[in-house]
This record gives C-alpha cells, structure tokens and sequence, in this order.
C-alpha cells in the first residue's frame, strides 16, 4: 500500500459517522380541573373545538352523526346539522369562514360554512378519517395509525406526512381527535386516558397527559372513551370530554409537581 493510500483510509476510518440525536425526555403531565361544564351525555364526540366564543363539535354514529355549533360555558345547541344517515362523522377543524369535517371510513371530507354549518362542498380522500386540527398553515388528519398527514387547508390535497413516536422509539398507534396550538399536536390515544403532545415537525411525543379518573365513577355509566380537546385561545387552557359524556372539563396541562 503506498503512503497516499494509507493515508486515504486512515482519514476515513478517522470521521465519525453522523448519527440523528435521540429524542429528548418527554414530560409528564396532568388535567388540573379548574371547572366543571355540562356535555351532552347523547353526544358521541368526535372533534371539539373552540373559536371565537363558539365551541364547535361534531359527532358520529351513523344516523346521529352531526355538526354542532354550541355555548362553551352552558352546552345549550345554538345551531345544528346532521349528516347523511349512512355516514359516520369524525373529526373537525375550523379554517377562516370554513369548517372541515371528516368522516370514519366514507372517504368524505365536508367542507360546511361555519356561520350556518351548511355543507358547501365534498373532497374525497384513501383510507380512515379520525381526528382533524389546523396549525395556521396546513391541516394535519389523523387515521387511527401513528401517522399524520398534512393537507392543503383549501383543496384538501395531502402535501406530506410523519410518523409519531415516543421517546423510545416506538409508533405512538391509534391517534384520534387532534388539536392545533402554540406549534403543537395534542392527540387523544383511542381507547386510553391519555393525550399526548407531538412536534409534527419531528413526529416525536414531547409530553403525555394523563387523565385517569378525571370523570368520576358515578358519572361514568353508559359514558364511553375519553376524547375531545379544544384549547382555550391566549391561555393555556383546554376544555376536554368524551363520548358519551356528560361532563366537560375546563383544565391546564400541569407537572406533578404544579399546585
């Protein structure tokens, strides 16, 4: 071997190879209640949100799927709108003048206007409809995988996707009803007490909320899973529920050691 050869392979041997860092320490959180509000104990929620005074939700089953426009302290219905009865709702999110609407396994998204929750017009999509937010720029759905994917708030076209995971690495399966705030996804994981905060640019858990018991036992028969989330806007509250509920949840996302 000439000089200039083992000088060639005792420089390459000698760079270290670039290695993507390991997700940073997700935190722990808990619901610190500050009120209690009444819900709907028919309502089968599938998507919350709260804008402008006005807390919108929509529902599923098919035959009692719904959109609804409602009184955030009281639940009273201000305004609502049933879906086809073949169709099971699914999550929703409110873009400008547009409320977006998905649904379970019909491949429709319904684009209503949100002063009067009219249907304006359908998109199709591949595969399931879960949960649904909007971050400003892009909408970002959730299937009941761990994946997310970013559509066009106007079109609904998909411009691209990540995949959720948890500080060991592993798919963060089953996410469902969503909501955008302060650059995060908070995600109910169906069929658990638990919400989880994503960095969508990453797809890494940043924390984990977990609301074991926050519906007492004597309210809990015929209630199903925890789900729904709607963050409060310029505070760091959110009011939470279920389906089937009937209780809703004012409360902040504390550390175990917050009073």
């Amino acid at each position: 071997m000439t000089l200039v050869a083992l000088l060639l392979v005792t420089s390459c041997a000698a760079t270290p190879r670039a290695e993507t860092p390991p997700p940073a320490a997700a935190d722990t959180l808990r619901p610190e209640v500050i009120e209690v509000r009444p819900h709907d104990p028919t309502a089968f929620t599938q998507g919350l949100e709260l804008a402008d005074g006005v807390l919108y939700e929509g529902t599923g089953l098919e035959g009692r799927s719904a959109i609804r426009a409602l009184d955030p302290e009281t639940g009273e219905v201000r305004r609502a709108e049933a879906l086809p009865g073949d169709v099971f709702g699914e999550g929703i999110t409110v873009v400008g003048d547009t409320i977006w609407q998905l649904t379970w396994r019909d491949g429709i998204a319904f684009r209503r206007d949100r002063a009067t929750l009219a249907e304006r017009d359908r998109v199709s999509y591949e595969g399931e409809g879960w949960g649904l937010c909007h971050d400003d720029t892009r909408l970002v759905m959730s299937d009941g995988t761990a994946e997310l994917t970013f559509r066009d708030p106007d079109t609904f076209a998909e411009t691209g996707s990540v995949e959720v995971r948890d500080e060991a690495g592993n798919p963060v399966q089953r996410l469902n009803e969503l909501e955008c705030v302060d650059g995060a996804v908070y995600a109910n994981v169906w069929q658990t007490d638990r919400i989880v905060r994503i960095d969508p640019a990453t797809g890494d858990v940043t924390a984990t909320v977990d609301l074991t018991g926050l519906l007492p036992e004597e309210d809990s028969a015929g209630a199903d899973v925890l789900n729904g989330i709607a963050a409060v806007p310029g505070t760091d509250r959110f009011l939470v529920t279920g389906k089937l509920w009937p209780k809703m949840f004012l409360v902040r996302f504390v550390t175990g050691d917050d009073g």
